[in-house]
C-alpha cells in the first residue's frame, strides 16, 4: 500500500508509480488516438461529410449514455471500495483480538510460565499464516523455531494452515485448563478472542472467494469500448482533429476507474493499492512481544 499525504495538491498529480493507470493504459491510449485520427480523416477528408450529416445525432446519444455509464462506474467503484474497506476492518479486528488475547493471558499467567512464550509466538503466527493463506504463499516456518521442544508444532501446508494454528492455540488452552493454570471462568474469559480469529479468517475468505460477477465486469468493459469507439463519429464536426485528444482523455478516465476498481476489489494481494498485510502482521508481532 502506498503511503501518501492526501492534502498534497501539487506533488501528487506529477507522481507516477508502478500501478499508475496512465502507464498501464498508455498503449491503449495510443491506439485510441490512432483510431480517432483515422475516423476524423475519413469523415473530414475522404468522405467529406457535411455538418448536417445524421452522424451528428450520435452526440445526442453520448449525452444520454454519459449518465448511464457514470452511474455504472460509480456503482462499480463503490462496490470495489466496500470490499477493500471490509477487508481492512477485518484485519483491524484481528489486531484488536490479538492484543486483547495477549493482555488477558499476560494477566492470567505468571511471569515465568512457559505458556506465555508459546502464545508470544503463536498469536503473531496466526496473522502471518492468514496473510500467506490469503495470498496463497508458503508459510514461513521460522516463525515457530523458538517454541519449546515439548510444544513443537507440525503443520500440513497442503491443508488450511490458519485453522491448524487456531486449533493448536485451542489445544494449548485446554492443556492449561487440565494443568489448573487457568479456571473454567478464565477459559470463557479468553474464548471470545480465540473464536474471533476463525471468524475473521472466514470473513476474509468470503471476500477473496466471491469476486464481482463476471457478466457485470464484462458488461462495463464492453460499454466503455463501444462508448469510446463511437465518440469520434459524433464530435468530429464540432471539434475537428481536436477530437483525438478529447477521445483519448475520456477513454483514460473511464478505463482508469475500471482498473482501479479491479485492483482494490481484491484487497489481499500484493499490489501497491492493496492492504498492507505484511506491515500489519509485523505490527501484531511487535505488540504481542511487548505485552507478553
Amino acid at each position: 500500500m502506498i503511503a501518501h499525504d492526501p492534502k498534497e495538491w501539487f506533488h501528487l498529480p506529477f507522481h507516477f508509480n508502478r500501478s499508475d493507470t496512465i502507464r498501464r493504459l498508455f498503449p491503449w491510449i495510443i491506439g485510441v488516438c490512432v483510431y480517432s485520427a483515422f475516423i476524423a480523416w475519413l469523415e473530414l477528408e475522404y468522405w467529406k461529410l457535411s455538418e448536417t450529416s445524421r452522424l451528428r445525432n450520435i452526440s445526442l446519444m453520448h449525452t444520454l449514455l454519459g449518465f448511464v455509464i457514470s452511474f455504472a462506474l460509480v456503482f462499480r467503484t463503490n462496490t470495489a471500495y466496500e470490499r477493500w474497506w471490509e477487508g481492512r476492518k477485518l484485519w483491524g479486528a484481528l489486531v484488536n483480538s490479538s492484543r486483547n488475547l495477549a493482555m488477558k493471558l499476560a494477566a492470567i499467567l505468571p511471569e515465568n510460565d512457559p505458556h506465555r512464550g508459546y502464545f508470544r509466538i503463536m498469536i503473531p503466527a496466526y496473522a502471518t499464516a492468514l496473510k500467506n493463506h490469503l495470498r496463497s504463499e508458503d508459510l514461513r516456518i521460522e516463525l515457530f523455531d523458538n517454541i519449546p521442544e515439548q510444544a513443537q508444532i507440525k503443520l500440513d501446508l497442503e491443508k488450511h494452515v490458519p485453522n491448524q494454528v487456531a486449533a493448536l492455540m485451542y489445544r494449548q488452552v485446554q492443556e492449561m485448563l487440565n494443568e489448573k493454570k487457568i479456571s473454567g471462568e478464565q477459559l470463557l474469559f479468553i474464548n471470545a478472542e480465540l473464536q474471533s480469529f476463525t471468524d475473521i479468517c472466514g470473513g476474509c475468505e468470503r471476500i477473496k472467494n466471491t469476486p464481482i460477477p463476471y457478466s457485470y465486469s464484462v458488461f462495463i468493459k464492453k460499454f466503455i469500448i463501444v462508448y469510446v469507439a463511437t465518440l469520434p463519429f459524433g464530435y468530429v464536426f464540432n471539434l475537428g482533429y481536436f477530437v483525438i485528444p478529447m477521445v483519448a482523455f475520456i477513454f483514460f478516465v473511464l478505463a482508469s476507474l475500471e482498473l482501479i476498481a479491479e485492483e482494490i476489489e481484491e484487497p489481499f494481494g500484493a499490489d501497491e493499492n492493496d492492504l498492507p498485510l505484511s506491515r500489519i502482521a509485523r505490527s501484531i508481532q511487535a505488540h504481542i512481544h511487548e505485552i507478553i
